[in-house]
């Protein structure tokens, strides 16, 4: 398990599932402002894509985020879009509702620069958030990612288009103890 302050990142477990998907998925709104497309219902049963870790992935490392004191679960974390030639990879996050607003985000964030600067010897790690995300805004700053540019009206969510900021990060700048 990979460690911050306040959480852990681990293999997802098969029982992450069920949470994941009813807290996170099943939501509408909390999924459309997520996800890259729109949002459709899975099956009760069926291999959710987005949950279910494909091994075989190399250029997608997905993470179930869990409490360090009790391992209760947070959320899912992943580094995503994973370029071994450029040394480049996107970060991603979703925090259960009852587990926002606690500074966990900015926990996660830290620990996934962690394993994409050290680990996996990546040189640059990115952000895109919608641009009202403040929480997802805060914790990447925090961090040190800094803002890139604003993507004018290139996220369609619930019914209109939305800005998207880009943030970056690259490892000659990382402070590993920013976030905290």
């Amino acid at each position: 398990m990979l460690r911050g302050d306040k959480v852990g990142l681990r293999a997802r477990h098969e029982e992450d599932v069920p949470v994941l998907r009813a807290e996170l998925y099943d939501d509408v709104v909390n999924a459309s402002r997520a996800e890259g497309g729109p949002w459709r219902p899975i099956t009760p049963g069926s291999k959710d894509p987005r949950l279910v870790v494909d091994e075989t992935e190399q250029r997608h490392v997905p993470f179930s985020v869990v409490e360090l004191d009790g391992g209760t679960l947070v959320g899912t974390a992943t580094l995503w879009g994973i370029d071994t030639h450029n040394r480049f990879a996107h970060i991603g996050l979703g925090l259960r509702p009852s587990c926002r607003g606690k500074g966990y985000g900015a926990d996660v964030v830290a620990v996934l620069c962690h394993y994409g600067f050290v680990v996996r010897g990546l040189h640059r790690l990115q952000i895109e958030t919608l641009a009202d995300n403040a929480a997802m805004l805060g914790a990447a700053e925090r961090n040190g990612f800094v803002r890139e540019g604003v993507l004018r009206s290139s996220a369609w969510v619930m019914g209109e288009f939305l800005d998207e900021v880009v943030l970056g990060l690259l490892a000659r700048d990382w402070k590993p103890d920013a976030g905290h």
